[in-house]
Order: structure tokens, then C-alpha cells, then sequence
């Protein structure tokens, strides 16, 4: 888990394929002087560098074979036979603003050593005059042309495939470290200031300052008396009745921190047991199941009693159920009806002691004895 307690992200990769371009223009001047060289032979460009190569375009006005002899070849090698270079290119007629005319492509990226068209164009369409001294050629209704003054242009366009890996492009975390939220300490330390305090209690003649927004947020019961149509009429002091000042001060200690505050070893379970009793009547769910965790690990023969009515006035059936569990034993049921609480026990709720009882007899039966 990241330190905000998020799920972390995903680990991710990719491909990457890089590439390098460039191009080349290869002017032919006196196209006329050129044909008659014979099919199969051909003018080499210069050499040239593009897309970190050196290159050379070869020129085939005769044709490159017997099949092409009716056209115009052109080839694209590489200067390095040696070399192993994957690319694509392409290879363009331009017309007399300098676009692309026609175009032929590679079929995607190969191994490259010479590769081109053999039947680049057929020349008789490459050789229609028009009076502007333009040779002409027209396809699709469209007037192309690329012959001028004798002369013409070849572009070529290369990409080479430089190489292909895989990246890690997993979000690595910022290195920055997030602190546990601390809300809690700073809410208790304005509990603890009076600072902004705007309401007071009075409880068995002790005071106690607080604040009504928390403690609205906190309880529905408070944001009904405090805020509400049946909000208290001395809004400045409010009276709390059946209620000790340790009790109420470790309530409104929960309330703003979010915990119960230290209470010695000898006091848990009184302290639990009148906590729980508070917590059920301001609607504070979660420090009543607190309470409810703290009194189930501490269930013993002279307080299970006063504990199992507590449970069964105040709904905690999973306290309930671990008394139940803890009369199980016949040495702990016998103690704890010599207590002064288990009379208490059977005069305030009949109906417990009744189910306590079915639940021993079927313990003790003969077909389910249950032993200390």
C-alpha cells in the first residue's frame, strides 16, 4: 500500500520503435541524350547521406529489364553492401512547383540492399508535349506534369528503422512520503485550548467547553439539540444529567480524537460500561462498538452479570453472545450467580435469564456434556 493509503499503480511497458528520416532530390538534365543507353543499363546519382546512410539513386531510361523496356526504371541502393539497414522508402515524380506528381511506395520496412520500380512509368505517357514546352501526362482528369526543357526531378524519401526496444513506463513514486493523517491530535489539542469553544456542559458540577460545529459533525443527537428545532434553550451552558464528569470527559476526549483516552487497568470495564451507555444515546456508532470490543475481553465471574443486561438494553448482541459463551462453563456460571449483580440480572430481565438457562441445559444434556 502507497503511504495514502491508495492501491499502488500498475507496472506498464511498451514498444518502442525509433526511426530516422531523410530525403533526396536527383535532377535529370537532357532526358533525351539519355534514352537509347539500353535496357538494363543505368546513371547512378551521386552518393548521397540521408536517415544516417549513404545512398545512391540509380536511373534506368531504358528499362531495368525486358519487361520494363517500355519504361522508366529507377532503383534506390545502398552505398554499404556490407551494411544491414531495415527501411522503407518511397520514390516521386515532381511537377513543375516542386509536389510530388506520382508516387511509388515501398511495401513497408525490409532489409535494404537495392530495391525500386522497374516500371516506374511508361515512357510514352512520360513524353506528352504540350505547347508550354511541359511534358504532360494525365491521369483521372488530372493534368500531371514533369518533363521541362528536357529535364526532370526524382525525390526519394527514406526511413530507417534505427531499433526496436521496450520501456518501462511504470509512474515511479515521487519519493515523497506521506504522514499518517493527524486530524485526530490537532482536533484534541482544540479541545484541549478552549480556543473558539462556544458552547459549555455542565456535568456533576464540573464544566467542560467545546465546540458545536464537532460536535454536531460528530453526533445527530447534538446537531438535533444543538441546531435543531428542539435545541437547548441556554444555548451558552447545557446541562448533562445521569452522567459521571470522568465519563463525559473521556466522551467528548473520543469525540474530537477519534480514541478513547488512557484508562488504568482497574477502571476499563466501569469506564467501558458507562461509555457505551453514552455513546448509544448521542448515536456514536463507532465508539459504541469500541466499548463493546473492550467489555468482550474483559468478561469475569463478578461483572458478567451487570454486562449481559448492559448488552441486552442496549443492543450489543456480539457482547451478549460472549457472555453466553463465558456462563458456558459451569465454574463460571456458578460464580457469577453469587455475585450481587446476577440478582439484578433476574429481576431486570427475565427473558435472559431464560435463554442463559436453555443454552446451559443443552451444554450439560447428556448428549452435548460440556466440560470446565
Amino acid at each position: 500500500m502507497s503511504a495514502s493509503g491508495d492501491s499502488p499503480a500498475p507496472s506498464q511497458s511498451s514498444i518502442v520503435a525509433d526511426t530516422v528520416s531523410g530525403s533526396h532530390v536527383f535532377t535529370i538534365h537532357g532526358y533525351s541524350k539519355t534514352k537509347g543507353l539500353g535496357t538494363g543499363k543505368s546513371i547512378a546519382s551521386s552518393p548521397f547521406d540521408a536517415a544516417g546512410h549513404t545512398w545512391v539513386i540509380e536511373y534506368y531510361p531504358d528499362g531495368f529489364d525486358d519487361s520494363s523496356a517500355d519504361c522508366i526504371s529507377i532503383f534506390l541502393r545502398l552505398a554499404d553492401i556490407h551494411a544491414k539497414v531495415n527501411a522503407r522508402y518511397k520514390l516521386s515524380l515532381l511537377d513543375e512547383t516542386g509536389e510530388p506528381a506520382l508516387t511509388m511506395h515501398s511495401q513497408g520496412i525490409r532489409l535494404f540492399s537495392r530495391w525500386g520500380f522497374n516500371r516506374f512509368i511508361e515512357r510514352k505517357n512520360f513524353e506528352r508535349q504540350t505547347r508550354s514546352g511541359w511534358w504532360r501526362w494525365t491521369r483521372n482528369n488530372n493534368s500531371l506534369t514533369y518533363l521541362k526543357n528536357d529535364s526532370f526531378r526524382v525525390r526519394c524519401d527514406i526511413t530507417v528503422l534505427k531499433e526496436i526496444r521496450t520501456e518501462d513506463v511504470t509512474v515511479r513514486s515521487s519519493g515523497v512520503v506521506v504522514p499518517p493523517s493527524d486530524i485526530g491530535q490537532q482536533l484534541g489539542c482544540l479541545l484541549e485550548s478552549g480556543v473558539g469553544a462556544d458552547v459549555q456542559f455542565d456535568v456533576a458540577g464540573e464544566t467542560f467547553a467545546a465546540h458545536k460545529c464537532i460536535l454536531a459533525a460528530r453526533s445527530p443527537v447534538f446537531m438535533a439539540e444543538l441546531f435543531g428545532p428542539m435545541k437547548e434553550k441556554t444555548e451558552s451552558c447545557v446541562r448533562i444529567d445521569d452522567m459521571e464528569a470522568r465519563v463525559f470527559k473521556a466522551f467528548l476526549h473520543f469525540i474530537y480524537n477519534d480514541s478513547l483516552p488512557n484508562i488504568d487497568k482497574g477502571d476499563i470495564i466501569v469506564m467501558a460500561q458507562h461509555i457505551l451507555v453514552a455513546a448509544n444515546r448521542y448515536s456514536l456508532d463507532r465508539l459504541k462498538l469500541v466499548c463493546e470490543d473492550k467489555l468482550c475481553r474483559y468478561i469475569e465471574a463478578d461483572t458478567v452479570a451487570k454486562t449481559l443486561v448492559l448488552a441486552e438494553q442496549h443492543d450489543c448482541d456480539m457482547l451478549k453472545e460472549s457472555c453466553f459463551q463465558f456462563l458456558r462453563s459451569h465454574g463460571n456460571l456458578k460464580a457469577a450467580m453469587a455475585s450481587d449483580g446476577f440478582d439484578h440480572l433476574t429481576s431486570s430481565c427475565p427473558p435472559i435469564v431464560k435463554e442463559l438457562l436453555a443454552k446451559v441445559s443443552t451444554d450439560l444434556s447428556p448428549l452435548g456434556s460440556r466440560k470446565n
